[in-house]
């Protein structure tokens, strides 16, 4: 093989874990775990979690919400939801709020609601609100003046650590050798990496074998080729 090895993307179903245990920090996500250990001792009531997909916004998300009480939904849910009922439950957190539409108006006056009504909110997203296409003005300078933390794309430690404590998690015995070739390989997601341990733990078990890196390239090697 030359050149920099593929990155495969995995489609494969996997129940994530996201108990406070099962986050690893590393220097891509440090930053924003501090931020959100300091909780209730934030700067200021709103705070936005950005990061791409699978970089565990919703992971450490949601170790904030279970210690915090708070009421969760995504951003498409706000039109149904009673928020004066949200602003006084004390913590909400809204999931994915750059993709939701048409509810510009209902998460400007929950921010409102929330900031007068002395709660904290937290909304998870993929990019900065300028990216959002926000339409509404005063919206847009509330997001804009709320404070931010980052989630960076998990780096190259971050994905063998996660590789590691999900076979161990599985009471699994690999070799290092598996989980450096598997992290070369595998799309750089948390959920990626999720899915290929999953995965691995099926094909052993069908096999009746451990996993190897032979086994672990062989199954790589099918899965590209019923993608391609």
């Amino acid at each position: 093989m030359t050149g920099n090895p593929r990155q495969l993307a995995l489609d494969l179903p996997t129940e994530p874990r996201f108990g406070r245990e099962d986050f690893l920090v590393s220097p891509s996500n440090q930053v924003a775990f501090e931020t959100f250990e300091r909780w209730p001792d934030w700067p200021d009531p709103m705070l936005l979690l950005l990061g791409p997909t699978g970089a565990g916004k919703s992971h450490l998300a949601t170790i904030w919400a279970r210690r915090s009480g708070a009421r969760v939904l995504s951003g498409s849910a706000l039109p149904l939801a009673d928020l004066p009922a949200l602003a006084r439950s004390g913590a909400v957190l809204i999931e994915d709020a750059d993709q939701a539409r048409g509810v510009e108006r209902e998460m400007f006056h929950l921010i409102n609601l929330v900031r007068s009504g002395g709660g904290f909110l937290a909304m998870t997203a993929r990019s900065w609100p300028d990216g959002w296409g926000v339409a509404l003005p005063d919206l847009l300078s509330r997001l804009r003046q709320s404070p931010a933390v980052e989630i960076a794309e998990p780096d190259d430690a971050l994905v063998r650590a996660v590789l590691v404590k999900l076979f161990v998690d599985r009471q699994l015995m690999v070799d290092t050798t598996v989980v450096e070739f598997l992290a070369l390989r595998i799309e750089r997601s948390l959920a990626s990496a999720r899915a290929i341990v999953e995965a691995l733990d099926r094909e052993a078990l069908e096999r009746g074998r451990a996993i190897t890196r032979p086994m672990a390239a062989d199954f790589l090697r099918r899965l590209e080729q019923t993608s391609s």
